[in-house]
């Protein structure tokens, strides 16, 4: 049994599981309730900067859950291509999440690579949410650097499954710019995945790859997309003078 321990408990969340709970209770309850989502968009900075904008988006979930296909960015390890943690389960101070193996399998070109996962946060930190909202899911980690579109979006197709299974798409928007010019770039970055615009940038989200990817299927998997919350770390917790941003969307099957 390999496990994948926590390693931004303490500093993106906290460390304690009364604390964590507790705050991740509190954030969910304050969030405004809408359709269930087939897929969402979620920020993963600290909880104390983009945790209100998270919980906006993973308060929608309120039909059982069986699998959460969960991508976000490798910030820390450069990789081509999908990588999985190459675990059995992920550790959070909730307690551990089991990884579908199974359904990794569907995908053979995402490889295991413990080293990209081992520090990575952009997928730990919607971990705890998901133990929330969907306490007996499954999740699929996938981490990507550089990735072509049409591959990603192959790859969520592989794992897009019925109404048991949800698709995150773990991404900030703009970094370290002043406070309205931050907004703007959003702005213009949300109305790109909005329309399924496969040109986003790292500049403009750091998730590209996997919005881009979804991107890639919009006209395999028709889509609703709804913005839920878009604000910046100049809303929340941080100075204005260089702020990062964060959007919740919501993205719901098309009759």
């Amino acid at each position: 049994m390999v496990v994948r321990r926590a390693a931004v408990a303490g500093s993106f969340y906290p460390a304690s599981k009364t604390e964590l709970s507790r705050l991740l209770d509190r954030l969910l309850a304050e969030a405004k309730p809408g359709p269930p989502p087939k897929v969402l968009v979620t920020p993963h900075a600290g909880y104390a900067y983009s945790g209100p904008v998270a919980a906006s988006a993973f308060a929608r979930v309120t039909t059982p859950i069986e699998r959460v296909v969960l991508i976000g960015p490798a910030h820390r390890v450069f990789v081509r291509g999908m990588v999985s943690p190459g675990a059995d389960r992920l550790a959070t101070p909730l307690g551990e999440v089991v990884v579908d193996l199974e359904a990794l399998a569907r995908v053979p070109y995402i490889t295991a690579h413990a080293d990209v996962h081992a520090q990575e946060h952009s997928l730990e930190v919607e971990l705890p949410f998901i133990q929330k909202v969907a306490p007996d899911a499954r999740v699929v980690p996938i981490a990507v650097s550089h990735a072509n579109a049409s591959d990603v979006g192959l790859a969520i197709e592989a794992l897009w499954g019925g109404p048991e299974t949800l698709i995150v798409l773990s991404s900030d928007l703009s970094h370290y710019h002043p406070y309205a010019e931050g907004r703007a770039r959003d702005e213009r970055s949300v109305a790109k995945i909005l329309a399924f615009d496969p040109t986003l940038l790292g500049e403009d989200a750091c998730g590209c790859t996997g919005l881009n990817g979804l991107a890639s299927l919009a006209q395999r998997k028709p889509l609703r997309g709804e913005l839920i919350d878009l604000r910046s770390s100049g809303d929340t917790a941080g100075s204005r003078d260089a702020v990062v941003g964060y959007a919740a969307i919501a993205f719901t099957e098309a009759a």
